[in-house]
């Protein structure tokens, strides 16, 4: 269940701060939103697998924690990160 190379260099291009970006918070937020949306997706025909919910819960986690520090560092850039990626409502 990993994001297929095509995929994950349009959202690259697409939340990238500078043309050779690949690793900023917002790149790595939107990365593992994608993420988490195909194992959600994954989960709503897949129950039991376990496994799957605990990665999915890491992969929650993770993207709070960047999230959180990207709040701190720059308001700004969060907040439009946030609507961008439709996290909140």
């Amino acid at each position: 269940m990993s994001l297929d190379r095509g995929l994950k260099e349009e959202i690259t291009k697409k939340f990238q701060l500078h043309e050779k970006d690949t690793g900023s918070a917002d790149v790595q937020i939107a990365l593992l939103t994608e993420k988490i949306l195909e194992i959600t997706d994954h989960l709503k025909r897949s129950p039991k697998d376990h496994a799957s919910r605990l990665a999915l819960l890491k992969l929650v986690g993770q993207r709070r924690k960047l999230l959180d520090y990207l709040n701190s560092t720059d308001t700004k850039r969060y907040q439009t990160l946030i609507n961008r990626l439709k996290l909140r409502k």
